[in-house]
């Protein structure tokens, strides 16, 4: 059981990471106004970030069900 809590813990601690970074290229790519970032290149992370979100709009009921679970997993997580 000892192996599960660790593994648990390693993934929050990965999911906290990529959430900052995330946070991180959005600020980036504002400020720079989509120009190369040193060790980021020119990611379009607001366009990808649009596109899922749109993605998840247009399938109705099941996007909202989709963003409810994933919600409820970050949520329980803390």
């Amino acid at each position: 059981m000892d192996v599960l809590a660790t593994v648990r813990k390693w993934a929050g601690g990965l999911s906290e990471t990529v959430v900052s970074l995330l946070a991180l290229s959005i600020v980036l790519e504002i400020l720079m106004g989509g120009a190369a970032v040193p060790f980021f290149g020119t990611p379009d992370v607001i366009g990808t970030v649009t596109g899922l979100i749109n993605n998840l709009g247009s399938q109705g009921i099941v996007g909202l069900v989709a963003v409810w679970v994933l919600y409820s997993i970050w949520k329980a997580r803390k």
